[in-house]
């Protein structure tokens, strides 16, 4: 129980994965800076767990200055919502979420999705203090807030800190995000035969995600393959994960690695407790690629027609492959863009090699983010 009048802010973002984990740095910086604040999350119900909250949505771990990162968690399935917009059950929803919102007395919002959705939700506190980006993703969300910030920095990480600097006239730095530990994921991660056998033998887990958001995004499954057969020939143990409905093309993957490597197939809390044990992670533009930059591991990331400038893997840990031939474009074709058809398994295996054994000569601290 709070002894003293605190500050209350609410974060807006309610998803995706990546963009969650993008939004952690600067919110554990305020954290950091302001460990008494009571600090509110607006977010999908899926993506909880990389919160951590129950099921009421209260915060139930502490991070490692022994306060919660998020003291409470607003559930929104806003995706839900806006499948049925007209449904009396809908309105009831929003209604009901408006009155929790106000009674919650915030002194400031700050929305970090820049969407009329996320806008509109900020806007539902009633708050005087909703503050946004100048430059928002939608443009008209700039119209619902009553401060606006101009960001400078290239990557949306940095963007997140700039706005989270606003709230308190901090000037904050990225900070490595505190994420959950799930003790029934860790269990399920340690019986897996892989993690078990690095952990006898010292070899190193290679954990390889082929999927994305759609087809431009993504690298052909032969030449994962391939990858996974060249690490599997080195003495790697090699897991292939497979997201939502991407079973079949993380089955590709084995297959054209020779029947090397493994699918796992796992929910949230299982991937991040799996991510935090593989010595490496290659992808492309995918929330468990951000995921493994978030987790201080070594990463590779294979980019096309997304900037990773932007949005790429994030810390001292990357590798990023792209050709300066691609352009940033966000049309969801089913066909892999140009430019990341140009980048062959020998220069993503080249990337991976140098990344590991710079490791093995000057490890990087867990915990170095920036």
């Amino acid at each position: 129980m709070r002894t003293q009048a605190q500050f209350r802010l609410l974060i807006v973002r309610l998803g995706a994965m990546g963009d969650i984990l993008h939004a952690l740095p600067a919110v554990t910086a305020l954290r950091k800076a302001h460990p008494n604040w009571h600090i509110a999350w607006a977010i999908e119900p899926r993506w909880r767990p990389l919160l951590t909250a129950d099921t009421e949505g209260e915060s139930d771990q502490e991070c490692e200055q022994g306060h919660p990162v998020v003291d409470k968690l607003h559930l929104i399935p806003a995706k839900a919502w806006g499948r049925q917009p007209l449904k009396r059950a809908t309105w009831d929803a929003i209604g009901a979420l408006r009155r929790d919102l106000r009674a919650e007395s915030y002194d400031a919002v700050l929305d970090l999705q820049g969407s009329i959705r996320s806008a509109v939700i900020a806007r539902l506190t009633g708050c005087h203090r909703v503050i946004g980006d100048a430059a928002p993703w939608e443009t008209p969300a700039k119209w619902f807030y009553t401060e606006r910030v101009e960001t400078v920095g290239p990557h949306v990480i940095e963007h997140n800190v700039e706005l989270a600097d606003a709230v308190a006239g901090d000037v904050l730095e990225p900070v490595t995000p505190w994420l959950p530990t799930d003790d029934d994921a860790e269990d399920w991660c340690d019986a897996l035969p892989e993690i078990e056998t690095a952990r006898m033998t010292g070899r190193p887990v290679v954990l390889v995600h082929p999927g994305g958001g759609w087809g431009a995004k993504r690298w052909p499954p032969e030449r994962y393959g391939a990858v996974v057969d060249d690490f599997a020939m080195r003495g790697a143990l090699v897991l292939v994960n497979a997201g939502p409905g991407e079973e079949p093309l993380a089955g590709a993957v084995v297959s054209w690695g020779h029947g090397h490597g493994r699918v796992v197939n796992c929910s949230l809390e299982q991937l991040i407790a799996l991510t935090r044990h593989v010595s490496l992670v290659i992808g492309g533009d995918t929330g468990p690629v951000h995921l493994a930059c978030a987790l201080g591991k070594p990463v590779v990331g294979i980019y096309g027609p997304t900037d990773p400038k932007r949005n790429g893997p994030y810390g001292k840990r990357v590798r990023v492959l792209r050709n300066p031939e691609s352009r940033r474009d966000h049309t969801r074709s089913e066909q892999p863009e140009a430019g990341l058809l140009t980048i062959l398994p020998e220069s993503v295996m080249d990337a991976a090699m140098d990344l590991m054994l710079e490791e093995r000569r000057s490890p990087v601290v867990d915990g170095d983010y920036a």
